[in-house]
């Protein structure tokens, strides 16, 4: 039994509720076919109708029923639109007449074809423009997208009229096109009716955003799509949060189209329906459709994106012979050639760009709506955002990182990588608007590169799963590419082996990522995470990738400005990076000559050991599930432990030598503070002088950490009675105070009137609330470290004295807080090296626990010293899965 011509349709939901397509132009007032014009495609080598055998009748008016009730539908009044059907197949098909079309002109012909079979049927069935009926087309056909075997979704609009005449007209309408077993989604309304669906129904609301007139009366048209239109843009407050929940769903079913094997492309994360979203959202003037994608954005922008994937889906649905939206590996060979990008993985590599574009710009158009819309609730009481300083010309604001006012992009080389390093420090994001005006007018960093501009690359890369986001949207934006030229051979190259789960690009972000955790393990964090960055980096260029990537690791470490001791040593990580995996897994751990291998490989090199067994945890980590295990584990653990045994040992810490002028000064007994410039623009060198009396080291740190200097290193060490700290630091935004100043701050905070320590957590406690209050979470954030503190001691030769290295990641006054626990145990402080790595610190400090002043023992000052230091998270529940927050 057929259904009801004039209700929702057989063969699929209605089109009034379908979710579906790009948002079409504001309508222009199409006009029915006579004044339209619109003809079939003459490269489609259909003819006029007189050919085609698609009759256009001479016009006669709707006319009412006969007594005897509705039209029935029989062979004598009603014809199957078998013409259609016919020219359909020989656009598909191609012949002697008509060539084969490629995936654009497809797609039109099949627009005009349809277009203009539904105008002549309109005119045959008296759908005039003072007809009180239009044909309206919403889906594929609305959005001049139509695919070969989509459904022709299709809303009969009338005027009120009588429903007998509405009956008539809508069986002479949708039965030629079932009896030619052509999909139809179809429903019957008044222009109140479909605005009533659209108010109450999200997915209607968004098929209706993209209806178009066909044929019949234009003003029918303009009202349903004017009224759509209005009503999105007046309730999309009330509907935004089930918007985006509808959205989130559809990525949770279908996954993420740059990184599965067989993608869906219709309704994966950044496939055809973000495309839509982002036209909606546009409708609703809350955001733009390309907002933020620079000049130097791969892959051609959102237009190009969009069209390829459209190119995809139509060469799919030619080749399977129906209607898919899930490209299967066995089609993906014909579906590159036919659209002439090259094998399988030429493929995959173009849907990964595209995706990832589409997907960068889903999220900038999802949060600047969620900005730009009115408040709800309780976060209407959120104060106004203000502009917190994050580091120098970077500032929150909103929720995101953006320039300060007074920021000069076109003059300060570094900016990009201070706002990717904030950006990734908090957890917000970077405003579209900064990236768009960082790609346009940010000059290339010179090389070497700045140290500061260095350590804020090794502050990014130490900073866990927010690190994958934020290079995500630098790269997009073409801005990661200018930082790291190299990236372009790897960018989207998928992966050869089943086994991977990320594209190449993003295999080596994730290994960074994940060494992230491990980076105190190590001597050397800062090289540990470059060198997670880089391991694969020869890739895609031919060739052994580990003998490539080395040479480009060398070529990217003195662009840095590495020393050439540690462009050396990262170098050789990229090199070796299989060598344990591979040695470990294949050869007899027995055999000496198998150990004694790998230490010649690596020169007998104890750091580059560590470094290369951290890296192949974090490498098989990021690989995908199952790739990391107890059996890899326990040989790789063993290769390890006897190459140390052959490599014996590693060299204790020393101390700095006192430079003789600060000797000098020594002797001549005071105070003394001095500031000077150091070699990058933003860092300096202040010198504190002093009487070596207990207090002084976690005095002179809190007062650089209350006046916002970070330290990124510090040598501790005493001459003739007096203390020579020198402390290397950089402002976290402005000018440093003058030393003037700090010197008073000094001599105060030494006479006990600053309570340091209370001052610091107070400073650290306003800038966690000011945090949460940007990101609207409620209650002060807890700061979790990535990886665990870890603490080594080393005995000396002089007795009573030992030196403990802490590795951990950095805090605010973080060395005050250490050398306050030192002082408040009578740990004499001999000397000490601190250096901060990115995220990451390594601080030394030599101890003289053997004086009668010393009340500790290791134990308890271990204890101490891990009650001030970042703690590490909390061990994950069942079912509780990692990942990075807001990265959805």
């Amino acid at each position: 039994m057929r259904s009801d011509p004039t209700g929702s349709g057989s063969g699929g939901p209605d089109p009034v509720a379908v979710s579906a397509g790009s948002g079409p132009p504001p309508y222009s007032g199409n006009q029915p076919p006579a004044a339209s014009g619109i003809q079939p495609p003459a490269a489609t080598g259909i003819q006029p109708p007189a050919a085609t055998g698609i009759q256009r009748p001479a016009a006669s008016g709707i006319q009412r029923p006969a007594a005897g009730g509705k039209n029935m539908h029989t062979s004598q009044n009603i014809v199957a639109a078998d013409d259609l059907v016919r020219a359909r197949k020989q656009l598909l098909d191609g012949g002697s007449r008509t060539r084969r079309l490629d995936a654009p002109a497809l797609r039109q012909a099949l627009v005009d074809l349809n277009e203009f079979w539904l105008t002549t049927k309109g005119a045959e069935l008296g759908i005039k423009p003072d007809s009180g009926f239009a044909i309206v087309a919403v889906g594929g056909l609305g959005r001049r997208e139509l695919l070969p075997y989509s459904d022709l979704d299709l809303l009969l609009l009338h005027d009120d009229m009588d429903p007998d005449v509405v009956s008539q007209v809508a069986d002479r309408l949708w039965y030629p096109l079932w009896d030619a077993h052509i999909k139809l989604d179809h429903s019957v309304r008044t222009v109140p009716q479909a605005l009533q669906v659209a108010s109450t129904d999200l997915t209607a609301a968004m098929g209706l955003l993209e209806a178009r007139h066909i044929a019949g009366d234009p003003e029918l048209t303009n009202l349903l799509i004017g009224g759509v239109r209005r009503q999105w843009r007046t309730g999309i407050r009330a509907r935004f949060d089930e918007l985006v929940e509808m959205t989130r769903a559809r990525w949770s079913r279908s996954g993420e189209i740059a990184h599965r094997a067989e993608p869906d492309i219709k309704n994966g994360r950044g496939g055809l329906r973000d495309v839509q979203l982002l036209d909606a959202l546009a409708i609703a003037q809350v955001a733009d459709v390309a907002a933020g994608l620079g000049p130097d954005a791969p892959g051609g922008g959102m237009a190009s994106a969009h069209d390829r994937l459209l190119d995809v889906r139509t060469e799919l649905h030619r080749v399977a012979g129906r209607a898919r939206d899930q490209l299967r590996a066995q089609d993906a060979d014909e579906i590159g050639a036919a659209l002439r990008i090259g094998d399988r993985f030429d493929l995959a590599r173009t849907l990964s760009d595209s995706a990832r574009t589409i997907s960068y710009s889903v999220d900038v158009g999802l949060r600047t709506a969620a900005n730009g819309l009115p408040r709800r609730g309780l976060s209407r009481l959120r104060r106004v955002p203000v502009r917190r300083p994050l580091d120098e010309g970077v500032v929150q604001h909103g929720g995101e990182v953006v320039l300060a006012r007074d920021a000069k992009p076109t003059k300060d080389p570094g900016l990009i990588m201070r706002v990717a390093a904030a950006a990734a420090q908090t957890g917000m994001p970077m405003s579209s608007s900064t990236l768009g005006r960082l790609s346009d007018s940010a000059p290339e960093l010179r090389e070497p590169w700045p140290k500061e501009a260095l350590a804020d690359l090794l502050v990014l890369l130490g900073s866990g799963p927010r690190t994958a986001a934020v290079i995500e949207a630098l790269d997009r934006t073409g801005l990661w590419g200018r930082l790291l030229p190299e990236w372009g051979a790897v960018r989207d190259l998928p992966p050869r082996d089943a086994v991977h789960t990320w594209t190449v690009d993003r295999h080596l972000v994730e290994t960074a990522v994940q060494v992230s955790a491990f980076t105190t393990r190590v001597t050397r964090p800062d090289l540990l995470v470059l060198g997670a960055l880089l391991h694969d980096i020869g890739k895609g260029r031919g060739g052994d990738h580990s003998v490539v990537g080395a040479e480009l690791a060398t070529q990217i470490g003195n662009r840095l400005g590495l020393w050439p001791s540690d462009v050396a040593v990262l170098s050789a990580m990229v090199r070796h990076h299989l060598l344990l995996p591979e040695t470990a897994t294949r050869r007899d751990l027995d055999d000496p000559a198998t150990v004694q291998m790998v230490a010649d490989a690596l020169g007998h090199d104890s750091i580059l050991l560590e470094l290369l067994y951290t890296l192949a945890e974090a490498d098989s980590l990021a690989t995908g599930p199952g790739v990391w295990g107890d059996w890899k584990a326990s040989l790789i653990g063993e290769l390890v432990r006897r190459c140390r045994l052959v490599m014996a040992g590693e060299p204790l810490p020393e101390p700095d030598p006192i430079d003789p002028e600060h000797a000098a000064l020594a002797a001549e007994g005071g105070v003394h503070v001095m500031l000077t410039p150091a070699e990058g623009p933003h860092t300096y060198t202040v010198t504190v002088i002093a009487p070596d009396v207990p207090g002084l080291l976690s005095d002179a740190a809190g007062v650089l950490a209350l006046h916002s200097l970070r330290v990124l290193s510090a040598s501790v060490g005493s001459h003739g009675g007096a203390a020579v700290n020198s402390f290397t630091v950089s402002p976290r935004f402005g000018a440093p105070p003058q030393a003037g100043l700090l010197r008073q701050e000094l001599i105060r905070a030494t006479a006990g009137e600053l309570d340091l320590i209370a001052l610091l957590e107070e400073k650290e406690r306003v800038a966690k609330e000011e945090a949460a209050l940007e990101l609207g979470s409620t209650g002060v954030p807890v700061q979790y470290a990535q990886a665990p503190p870890r603490l080594i001691w080393f005995e000396t030769a002089v007795d009573g004295q030992v030196i403990v290295e802490l590795r951990t990641e950095d805090r605010l006054g973080l060395l005050c807080r250490l050398a306050t626990v030192l002082e408040r145990y009578g740990a004499d402080v001999r000397w000490a090296k601190v250096a901060t790595l990115g995220n990451s610190v390594v601080d030394a400090f030599c101890l003289n626990l053997g004086h009668s002043d010393s009340r500790v023992t290791r134990e308890e000052l271990e204890a101490a010293i891990l009650e001030v230091v970042p703690a590490p998270p909390p061990p994950k529940k069942d079912g509780e899965e990692g990942g990075a927050p807001g990265s959805g």
